[in-house]
C-alpha cells in the first residue's frame, strides 16, 4: 500500500464524507458551510462544491436543505459492516459462467465484488468464508454458479494468499496513530476520511483467521465517536453566514 496515507480531500469529497457521517444524511447548507470552515474548507469552494453534486444529482436540495440521493445512500450503507454469523469453516464461493460479457460489465463486477468483501481467487472464481450474513448481488447471481465448499487446505494460509493482511493492520494502526496526533479540526477530519476508506475494505474475516492486535475493530469505534462529535456539531453548529 504506497499510497499516501493522508491524501487530500477536495471539497467534494469533504461535503460527501460530512453526510455519509450524519443520521439522516440531510444537513442545512448554514450547518455544511459552518462545518467546512472548521475543516478548512472555504465557504466559497463549499457552496461550488455543493452546486456540482446537485447538478450532478449525487444531492438533492430542497428549501436551502441537502440530502444525498438514492445512490449515495446505499454508499452510505457500505460504510456499515454487514452482521456477522458464526463460521463453521465453510467458504463461499462464486464461478463466472456466463461468457461474452463486456470489459465494462466486468469491471462492474468486480468493484462490487470488492464492495461485499470477496477476493478473486484466480479469475472468474470469487471466494471468502462464509461468515456475513448477506446475499450475493443479483449483479453476480445472473452470470455464476454459486455454493459452499470447505478448502483442504489451511484456511489462513488461503486467507493471506486471498488479502494482505498485515498490510492491510499496518495500515490500520498507522491511522490510529494518526488520529490520536491530530492536533487541529483539519488534520482529524482528513484522516478521518481516510481512515473511513480504508475501513470499507476491511475483508471481515472470521477471527481464526486475523493476525493478532487486528486494528478494525478500535477504528470502527474510533469512526463511532467520531460520528457522535458530528452528530453533536450539527445540534450546535458553528456559527456561519446564513443561507
Amino acid at each position: 500500500m504506497s499510497r499516501p496515507l493522508v491524501p487530500p480531500v477536495p471539497a467534494r469529497s469533504a461535503v460527501l464524507s460530512l453526510l455519509l457521517g450524519a443520521q439522516p444524511p440531510t444537513l442545512s447548507g448554514r450547518e455544511i458551510v459552518g462545518a467546512m470552515g472548521l475543516f478548512g474548507i472555504s465557504e466559497s469552494a463549499t457552496r461550488v462544491a455543493l452546486s456540482r453534486m446537485v447538478a450532478s444529482g449525487d444531492l438533492t436540495r430542497h428549501d436551502g436543505t441537502y440530502t444525498l440521493s438514492d445512490r449515495l445512500v446505499r454508499r452510505q450503507q457500505d460504510v456499515t459492516a454487514p452482521d456477522r454469523r458464526e463460521w463453521t469453516g465453510t467458504w463461499e464461493v462464486a464461478v463466472v459462467t456466463t461468457t461474452g460479457r463486456s470489459a465494462a460489465d466486468r469491471v462492474a463486477l468486480r468493484s462490487e465484488m470488492a464492495r461485499q468483501r470477496v477476493a478473486e481467487l484466480r479469475e472468474g472464481v470469487w471466494t471468502r468464508p462464509a461468515n456475513l450474513r448477506r446475499r450475493w448481488p443479483d449483479s453476480l447471481l445472473e452470470v455464476s454458479t454459486c455454493f459452499e465448499a470447505r478448502p483442504l487446505d489451511d484456511p489462513a494460509v488461503l486467507a493471506g494468499r486471498l488479502w494482505d493482511l498485515p498490510a492491510w493492520s499496518a495500515r490500520g494502526h498507522a491511522y490510529l496513530d494518526a488520529i490520536g496526533k491530530a492536533d487541529d479540526e483539519p488534520t482529524r477530519f482528513v484522516t478521518m476520511v481516510a481512515a473511513v476508506h480504508h475501513l470499507q475494505t476491511d475483508p471481515l474475516l472470521p477471527d481464526e483467521l486475523l493476525p493478532d492486535d487486528w486494528p478494525a475493530g478500535e477504528l470502527d469505534a474510533t469512526y463511532d465517536r467520531y460520528r457522535g462529535w458530528l452528530a453533536a456539531m450539527r445540534d450546535d453548529p458553528p456559527a456561519s453566514p446564513s443561507t
